[in-house]
């Protein structure tokens, strides 16, 4: 019975919720205008969570979204912004449901239909069923692919189709996305941060999952290639790219190898990745790359981020491409026009998802209609590129054109007819969502996605993602982009299986290899080890420099012969310019410099350089790991607070790498770039401070930057010498801070690391490694001194640019590496 209360008081919440929510909603909410009891029993389960406060809701729903990892960037900022989630779904039930997805798939077999002609006998051009110009007008037609047959025979593995439902609940098609589909990753993670807050919404409306749809267009993929255990990769731009925290999510929960151009070669016609382990072969990719950017030698010449020669593999059949260069052809707004005709012709059926009605002004009468009616209608260009008349890429309402932008519409439309189309407006319904601590009305559109199974069928995600206007005003073209997304439920009476794309739990074959490590990924994985050592060795400097005591009034603990030398070594680092004196003031304001100036290479720009390298092998990263990585630089109102907050956030990544990483090809050139790094801080601690004629401050401050004073202490109880420092710090391979621990490591890395050549002779890196760990154990610590040091830093370069040059991506090189066998 304890349950009982908590149940009323979230009935009564929901009750109160929607009857205050309808009263200023109006008829044309999916709320208000269903009559459905499902809304309530989600509001239910919502008030179960947050009782009578949404604004805590939606804290809770956003906190999971920045948990799962999901993010997107906006054009010209250099920072990720947080997904902006609803807590609230919108629900459809499942025979509304299901008029949808037979739209969908429909509008996608029309679609390949089209494709499939445009590319091949061109009927429809030729017979006037389409005009020519629309189609070659178009920047997204690629000539060069006509009368080439697509590997796998489709040009379409995966479409979104953006749909708005208006004011009397019909649905109608706004645009289709064929080029690079995105949303799907958002639509996964909305389901997974809803679910972790309304944990019993998917068994109380009998929720349909999203697993099956995901492991379908994985089986499809796999069943357009040619071999039998294909490699599919999930070809990106780079984290610049807005969606790329989607991507990344995509390629982990799909399994796919997330790869950017430079990751892979065309070779004789086939498409290699380039892996530590030399060229594997890929045998599909799905594209988030802009088609025209594909490959310099087949389109655009000028593009950096394609693959030279993929369309020759493509063409060859040795590449599948989801989806195939070209689709964008029929994205264009002029194609809606002639959309409802083509279905009736090539499927002898009208399309069962209405297009909303479009007029291109390239036929007279359309163009005339257009001009005479252009205040009740949507303007926009044809092909989606700016236009004189129409300067922005989005569409905009006639209606909204003052009167010198009317005007230089409509001399641009008499002049180039062409390039417009009109298209009514649309009204949009609403739905819930949370602003402060109430729900609001807001205009919303769906988009939903169609993926090919293995069997070549269309199958479509239950759901997709709704994106909802940040205004009131329920016209789509006001709506934009939106301001929120949210998840979209599809529930019905039937129970729903408990399905995943983890397999059966006793079918799945065990495997200790943990897959393809990409070059690109293995050269991140290094400098993200590199750049974490440096800064919290710099960091470790500066604190060593003011006595551990940034804050105090009184004057640094150590002699001014050891603050100077310290002083030397951070500018050398080029953190900081050297200051005017040894001042307390200067030293201060000389720390605050190396710390947080972002013109000198201080912890702020190293941590910098750190978030920019994550940001490439995101996909492979904890999100823990993410988020240390992505905290943004300390404000704590102390220097040596900021400074104590960033040592601790040090050695929160170090404990998670070396107890939370898998021991596999990316941790070992993780620790390895670490050791690397490490060794060389200890060589230049070791030349600056443990030489002869050094003082007592000298060789206690070779212990603390190498952070050995408790070992020291603990094995020697008479003082701080010299040469038994110098044998801990550089010699002792017991000491894990010490320079013959870390070149010990290196040498076990290199050892453990795959080799590219087949003669099973050492390669020249693993060369370097022996001499110098034979260079290292031969040392003695009373003799060492700074020639000696000066030869292993040497030696560290060269093993680091052995490393870079085996490993890493250097041009061509790969591919003419000797003994080089290709699978």
């Amino acid at each position: 019975m304890a349950t009982q209360p908590a149940l009323f008081d979230a009935g009564t919440h929901a009750r109160r919720w929607v009857g205050d929510y309808c009263a200023t909603a109006g008829g044309a909410d999916v709320l208000c205008g269903s009559g459905d009891l499902a809304w309530t029993a989600m509001l239910e389960e919502l008030a179960a969570v947050a009782g009578d406060n949404l604004g805590h809701a939606r804290e809770r729903v956003q906190r999971h979204s920045v948990d799962i990892g999901t993010g997107f960037r906006v054009i010209g900022e250099a920072n990720e912004r947080p997904w902006p989630l609803s807590p609230v779904p919108m629900l459809i039930d499942s025979d509304e449901w299901q008029q949808i997805e037979r739209g969908v798939v429909q509008r996608a077999e029309l679609l390949e239909l089209i494709l499939g002609d445009l590319y091949g006998p061109g009927n429809l051009v030729s017979r006037g069923h389409l005009p020519a110009a629309l189609v070659t007008g178009s920047p997204h037609f690629t000539r060069p692919l006509v009368g080439l047959a697509p590997p796998g025979g489709h040009h379409l593995h995966f479409v979104a189709v953006e749909l708005g439902r208006g004011p009397s609940g019909e649905w109608r098609v706004l645009a289709d996305h064929l080029r690079m589909p995105t949303g799907a990753g958002y639509a996964l993670e909305n389901r997974l941060a809803v679910s972790r807050t309304l944990g019993g919404l998917q068994a109380r409306l009998n929720v349909r999952r999203h697993a099956p749809f995901f492991a379908a267009f994985r089986d499809g993929l796999a069943a357009a290639c040619r071999r039998s255990d294909p490699r599919i990769g999930l070809l990106t731009p780079g984290r610049y790219n807005t969606s790329y925290p989607e991507q990344a999510h995509l390629a982990r929960y799909l399994g796919l190898l997330l790869v950017e151009g430079d990751d892979l070669a065309a070779l004789e016609d086939k498409v290699y990745v380039r892996t530590i382990a030399g060229l594997k072969r890929i045998d599909a990719l799905w594209r988030r790359v802009d088609p025209r950017l594909l490959d310099p030698l087949a389109f655009d010449s000028h593009s950096r981020i394609g693959v030279p020669g993929l369309i020759d593999a493509y063409a060859a059949g040795n590449v599948v491409l989801a989806n195939a260069p070209g689709a964008g052809v029929l994205e264009s707004a002029a194609m809606g026009a002639f959309l409802p005709q083509l279905c009736t012709r090539l499927t002898g059926d009208e399309l069962h998802l209405p297009q909303i009605a479009t007029w291109w002004c390239g036929q007279p009468s359309e163009c005339a209609h257009v001009a005479e009616e252009h205040r009740s209608m949507l303007l926009s260009s044809a092909f989606g590129s700016a236009t004189l008349g129409l300067p922005g890429e989005r569409a905009v309402a006639g209606s909204d054109l003052d009167d010198e932008a009317r005007t230089r519409f409509l001399a641009d439309l008499d002049r180039r007819p062409q390039d417009y189309v009109g298209q009514e407006v649309v009204r949009l319904s609403t739905m819930p969502v949370v602003v402060g601590d109430a729900l609001v009305p807001r205009p919303f559109t769906l988009r939903v996605f169609a993926a090919r199974d293995g069997e070549g069928r269309w199958q479509v995600l239950p759901g997709g993602f709704a994106r909802i206007g940040e205004h009131a005003d329920n016209r789509a073209a006001v709506m934009g982009e939106g301001m929120w997304s949210a998840d979209v439920c599809v529930h019905g009476e039937e129970p729903v299986p408990s399905l995943s794309l983890l397999p059966a739990i006793d079918a799945q074959q065990i495997r200790r290899n943990p897959g393809t490590l990409p070059s690109r990924v293995a050269d991140n994985f290094f400098w993200l080890g590199r750049y974490l050592e440096r800064g919290e060795a710099l960091l470790t400097a500066i604190r060593v420099m003011l006595g551990n005591s940034i804050d105090a009034d009184a004057g640094a603990a150590l002699g001014l012969d050891t603050v100077a030398r310290l002083v030397s070594e951070i500018v050398a680092s080029g953190a900081a310019p050297a200051p005017p004196s040894l001042r307390r003031a200067d030293l201060t304001q000389f720390a605050r410099t190396a710390m947080e100036a972002p013109e000198w290479q201080s912890v702020r720009t190293i941590n910098g350089h750190t978030n920019r390298i994550a940001g490439g092998c995101r996909d492979r990263l904890s999100a823990d790991m993410v988020r240390l990585l992505d905290a943004p630089f300390p404000t704590h109102r102390g220097m040596l607070d900021r400074a104590g907050s960033l040592q601790r956030r040090y050695a929160a990544i170090a404990g998670l790498s070396a107890e939370h990483m898998g021991r596999t090809a990316s941790w070992r050139f993780h620790d390895l770039g670490r050791r690397i790094e490490r060794a060389g801080a200890i060589v230049r601690a070791g030349r600056a401070f443990g030489m002869v004629g050094g003082s007592q401050d000298d060789v206690s401050t070779l212990l603390d930057l190498a952070n050995s004073q408790i070992s020291y202490r603990q094995r020697y109880l008479t003082g701080v010498a010299r040469v038994p420092a110098i044998d801990l710090v550089l010699l002792d391979p017991s000491n894990p801070r010490a320079l013959a621990f870390q070149v010990e490591a290196i040498g076990e890395h290199l050892s453990a690391l795959p080799v590219l050549g087949d003669d099973g002779m050492a390669e020249p890196q693993q060369i370097e490694a022996t001499e110098l760990k034979a260079l290292v154990a031969t040392a003695r610590a009373a003799t060492i001194d700074a020639d000696l040091l000066s030869e292993v830093e040497r030696r560290l370069a060269r093993i680091s640019d052995a490393v870079a040059r085996r490993y890493f991506l250097q041009g061509a090189e790969p591919l003419r590496a000797s003994g080089l066998t290709l699978a």
